[in-house]
């Protein structure tokens, strides 16, 4: 791994287990932090900001500057002020993203908005997704932070953004942009959010299907590790690999 400068590396799966501290992960962070070597820590999941993910990861055992984490929702956030600055959205999501979506100056709004924005949230409303599909429909450009379509919950899986966007979808016949990974776009931003190059860097991550492919179309190099939900015999199955695959981030050298 000569060479390597920045990582990037995914957060479920890889650091932690919904709420337990994967082996490995706390001394992979120190090591990091020690040798001042740049980091992020991405997710898929717009739900919380910054510093709700922090506390979530401090309480656990794992101590992170809030500057390290980049969520899908600073992703869009930034994708929609480099595209139409100061513009006027119909935001459904949690805090992550309305907060996200107010720090670049854009206004929530339910009158003639210029984006419908769909994020992760477990409160859906049937009333708020039917202004969103009237929205489309009458012209909004249609953005979604992530397309996962199912995440884990109390008691099994629950519909995550991407099967909301469906629904969204086969009610206007509009497909929604999603920033999230595996769309190299947030890879890139994290990469600027860095100063990092791609040549430089490597991303670590559990899901060959995002986090695996997204790196490759970086340009990064990569590394799978198999506490997550990818197996060993998984891997031959995409026409893809990764430069590297590691049983879990404890055998991760920097």
């Amino acid at each position: 791994m000569d060479g390597i400068k920045h990582y990037l590396t995914d957060m479920d799966g890889v650091l932690l287990h919904g709420t337990t501290l994967l082996p490995g992960a706390v001394e992979f962070v120190q090591r990091l932090r020690a040798q001042g070597i740049p980091f992020l820590i991405l997710t898929n999941n717009s739900q919380y900001t910054q510093r709700d993910l922090q506390e979530r990861l401090s309480y656990l055992g794992l101590d992170v500057p809030t500057e390290a984490i980049f969520t899908s929702a600073l992703a869009t956030a930034q994708f929609l002020h480099a595209q139409r600055p100061g513009g006027r959205a119909y935001a459904i999501g949690e805090s992550g993203l309305t907060t996200a979506l107010h720090d670049i100056g854009y206004i929530l709004t339910d009158q003639e908005p210029e984006y419908v924005v769909l994020g992760e949230t477990t409160a859906y409303s049937f009333d708020r997704i039917t202004r969103a599909i009237r929205f489309v429909s009458a012209g909004a450009r249609f953005i979604a932070t992530n397309p996962d379509v199912m995440g884990p919950g109390e008691g099994g899986i629950v519909p995550a953004t991407g099967s909301v966007a469906a629904l969204i979808s086969a009610a206007t016949g509009i497909k929604p942009y999603f920033v999230g990974k595996p769309n190299p776009l947030m890879m890139r931003t994290a990469l600027r959010t860095l100063g990092a190059h791609s040549e430089d860097s490597v991303m670590i991550g559990d899901r060959m299907d995002t986090d695996i492919v997204a790196g490759i179309e970086s340009g990064l190099r990569t590394i799978l590790v198999l506490s997550g939900v990818t197996k060993r015999e998984h891997v031959e199955r995409f026409p893809y690999r990764p430069t590297w695959v590691r049983e879990s981030i404890a055998e991760i050298e920097v």
